[in-house]
């Protein structure tokens, strides 16, 4: 993928652009915006465009530089993140284990600082991108300091994160912030409609409920996300139509999405009682129903049912059992009206 090819993000990539014509392309830069918008997807693509054999700004996306950087195989390219680890120059197969919920350890950044002294193997620049710069502990975030003060030429240094405010400020002072926004979700709409050729409803829904991420979007348009959201929703607030016992707990990513599912459709509710267009909605799927069920909710039970959403998300942060949770909420859900 090019940069032409990616939506939704001309202000960054335009003046990333800018950098590449001018040669100014150097040192370190952190990319800030909410997760699945295209952050991580706009540095890799960046990696191709400066190492490009085929064109000036932007990756051709067929030369030999281009086709190892998408397969995750060129030995000047390197990527520490939650899910991939740090891919070794001298053997790009290798691969330093990092779990989905592990911090990034100094040991990572010590295999940077190792390979950011060494001259490009077959590139034209070393690039090194640290997905969730976040997740960095204290003494990760103090070796990738020393490094960030005097980066070695030839070299470039992404740092991608959704939580900012976590890093350290140090950190941030000696990077170029680059800001990514969600795309608008009229638009968003539109983009899985005529590229993917989504229905109407399944278009409409994934555009509102990622509100405009498109990575987030794209990540569920292949799930049967419509009906996992309508057996979430009855599961929880229809009492006639029992079925919680058998949502998915075996993670808490799941029940994540669970949370946000219930908070939407209240949301939702929320709007039709205080005269927000019905195209705002995100279960427009299920306006009639929303029509029918909203009398049964003052504004207060609104409020008090956000707050035991909000704080059933924390929970979830502290390991409380996941089982027993659901339950609370269940029971707090149908005990509201």
């Amino acid at each position: 993928m090019s940069f032409q090819d990616i939506k939704g993000q001309d202000k960054p990539i335009q003046l990333l652009k800018e950098y590449i014509k001018n040669s100014h392309l150097e040192g370190s830069y952190l990319f800030v915006g909410e997760e699945g918008i295209g952050k991580k997807l706009v540095a890799k693509t960046l990696a191709k465009a400066v190492n490009c054999e085929g064109q000036a700004l932007d990756s051709c996306d067929t030369c030999v530089s281009c086709l190892k950087i998408e397969k995750g195989q060129h030995p000047d390219i390197h990527i520490i993140d939650n899910l991939t680890a740090f891919n070794v120059s001298h053997a790009p197969s290798q691969k330093i284990g990092l779990e989905e919920s592990d911090a990034i350890k100094i040991e990572h950044i010590r295999q940077l600082q190792k390979e950011i002294n060494l001259k490009p193997y077959e590139g034209k620049k070393k690039v090194f991108i640290i997905d969730n710069a976040q997740n960095l502990t204290a003494d990760a975030a103090n070796a990738l300091l020393k490094i960030l003060e005097e980066p070695p030429s030839g070299s470039l240094i992404i740092l991608i994160s959704a939580k900012p405010a976590l890093l350290f400020k140090t950190i941030i002072s000696r990077c170029k912030m680059m800001k990514f926004y969600p795309l608008q979700r009229t638009k968003l709409e539109e983009f899985l409609r005529k590229d993917f050729h989504l229905d109407n409803n399944l278009a409409h829904y994934l555009a509102y409920f990622c509100e405009g991420r498109i990575g987030r979007a794209l990540k569920l348009k292949d799930t049967d996300i419509l009906r996992e959201k309508n057996r979430i929703i009855d599961a929880f607030t229809l009492v006639r139509r029992p079925g919680s016992d058998k949502l998915s707990i075996e993670n808490r990513n799941n029940v994540r999405v669970h949370l946000n599912i219930l908070a939407a459709w209240f949301r939702d509710m929320y709007l039709i009682k205080i005269g927000t267009p019905y195209r705002e909605l995100i279960n427009l799927d299920r306006k009639e129903e929303l029509l029918r069920l909203m009398s049964r909710y003052a504004f207060m039970d609104l409020y008090e049912i956000f707050n035991l959403l909000s704080n059933s998300l924390l929970y979830l942060e502290r390991n409380i059992n996941i089982k027993l949770l659901l339950s609370n909420l269940r029971w707090s859900l149908k005990s509201a009206v």
